[in-house]
């Protein structure tokens, strides 16, 4: 698999290793761009299209892993709902059950996926969404020859 398949495309298989990858670089460059907005360096404006511009991306990597896993794109749409819950105005709820939505529910939607997506192997084989998944080369391989 290339980086702009990894990076772009919503079709295929996505192994642990390169899931992790992703997670560790997404997490570096939310770090690396908070920490210079934080410095005012760069426009909060900015900074939030970045953001954005890191959407595509996550939605790709996560999806291809959740196809390794067997399971449709749609399962990615328990995260936006873990985002919607948390973002809510629940102060019409009681006190337990504004942070039984606010907070349990979002943390055991994210715990979850992570362990699903982060921790358990792929389907063995070819399953609905391909074949297995390669490994992403980071760096263009040359033909060599030993002749």
């Amino acid at each position: 698999m290339t980086l702009q398949q990894w990076c772009f495309s919503f079709r295929g298989r996505l192994g642990r290793r390169d899931f992790w990858i992703w997670q560790i670089t997404w997490l570096l460059l939310l770090v690396l761009l908070f920490t210079i907005a934080g410095q005012g360096l760069v426009d909060t404006q900015n900074a939030a299209v970045c953001v954005v511009a890191l959407l595509w991306p996550s939605s790709a990597v996560l999806v291809k892993r959740l196809h390794d896993r067997n399971k449709g794109g749609q399962w990615a749409l328990l995260l936006v709902l873990g985002w919607m819950l948390m973002a809510g105005h629940w102060a019409m709820l009681p006190s337990e059950a504004q942070w039984l939505v606010r907070h349990f529910i979002p943390t055991l939607i994210l715990v979850s996926m992570l362990v699903e997506l982060g921790t358990f192997a792929g389907t063995p084989g070819d399953n609905r969404f391909g074949k297995p998944a390669q490994s992403v080369a980071f760096l263009r391989q040359r033909a060599v020859d030993y002749q």
